[in-house]
């Protein structure tokens, strides 16, 4: 690994037991938001899931909540055109944001909401984490890096999540969580630590249950 980067550990049980139950608690959809005055108010901590369209957020989500449905999922890149928000329980937003570098759809409607997520990414208070999600296939692409330095002129926290885990093989993911390391150890927002996740099969997303419990 580079420097100071790694691969999540297994948590203890007791952070576990802490994601576990956060998760268990409803998750419910708020409200889809096409532009920054229908944000809900920043009273309350968030994390945001964010990556290039059809990297797996919303099959991530429906994952971590244990619910199917709970966030759309389609195989066409580009589908999801709003920040979409769930509330935790009382005290926490999990946010979904638009898939960027790839979309079905005119080019006019592409350009309003890819500003408007970073407008979000760059100026949400409440936001202490973004979890931003590459696909174990590819590796990290160049609109990847412009959401890191984006990140990184805002200040917001990232940290990677490799998804499809599950679709390549072992000496191919290490090939892969290498180059994703080098590409990211340069920048000062990001957190040290990756997550390889597959929601198909579940690996991973106990430890990301547990991280965002940490946080929130």
């Amino acid at each position: 690994m580079s420097g100071i980067f790694s691969l999540a550990e297994t948590p203890d049980t007791e952070a576990l037991e802490k994601g576990r139950l956060m998760f268990a608690g409803n998750t419910e959809f708020l409200k889809g938001v096409v532009a920054m005055d229908g944000l809900p108010p920043a009273d309350r901590i968030e994390v945001c899931f964010a990556g290039r369209s059809n990297v797996g957020k919303s099959s991530l989500i429906n994952a971590l909540t244990g619910r199917k449905a709970l966030a759309r999922t389609s195989n066409t890149p580009g589908r999801t055109q709003e920040i979409n928000f769930f509330t935790m329980g009382a005290e926490h937003y999990l946010v979904d944001v638009p898939g960027y570098g790839f979309a079905n759809a005119p080019v006019a409607v592409v350009g309003k909401w890819q500003r408007l997520l970073k407008n979000y990414l760059s100026g949400r208070p409440s936001l202490r984490r973004v979890f931003l999600l590459i696909d174990a296939r590819h590796g990290p692409k160049s609109v990847d890096q412009e959401i890191m330095q984006l990140l990184d002129r805002s200040a917001v926290p990232f940290q990677v999540v490799m998804t499809k885990c599950d679709k390549i093989k072992k000496d191919e993911l290490e090939k892969v969580t290498e180059k994703t390391i080098a590409g990211i150890s340069k920048h000062p927002a990001a957190y040290p630590v990756l997550v390889q996740t597959s929601s198909a099969k579940g690996d991973g997303v106990d430890v990301l249950r547990a991280i965002i419990a940490g946080i929130i």
